[in-house]
């Protein structure tokens, strides 16, 4: 049996999972990237009280869902994740039994 996962992105469904609380984005596209945009902006303002750099990777997953070169960012990223978590192999690694 898997682990549960702290954090979970369906980009499909347009959810986030984080922890046991579900968080859906909205269905239209300008205002996915409108909120996106404004995650990124008050991210950038970290350093004030109420706002923080956690807003940053967040807006970046929003946006994910729409513009396909955060898209590329993200699957990248994930990609390389499991990869060093050993849950996907390698890219060029050869078959285990290569029996003739």
């Amino acid at each position: 049996m898997l682990p549960k996962r702290f954090f979970n992105f369906h980009a499909g469904r347009g959810e986030v999972h984080i922890g046991s609380r579900l968080f859906r984005l909205p269905e239209r596209a300008p205002v996915r990237i409108g909120l996106g945009a404004g995650l990124l902006v008050g991210g950038s303002l970290g350093f004030l009280p109420v706002l923080g750099f956690w807003m940053i990777p967040l807006g970046l997953l929003v946006l994910s869902q729409d513009l396909p070169l955060v898209r590329r960012w993200r699957r990248s990223f994930v990609v390389k994740m499991e990869r060093r978590n050993g849950k996907r192999p390698k890219r060029n690694s050869a078959p285990a039994d290569t029996a003739e």
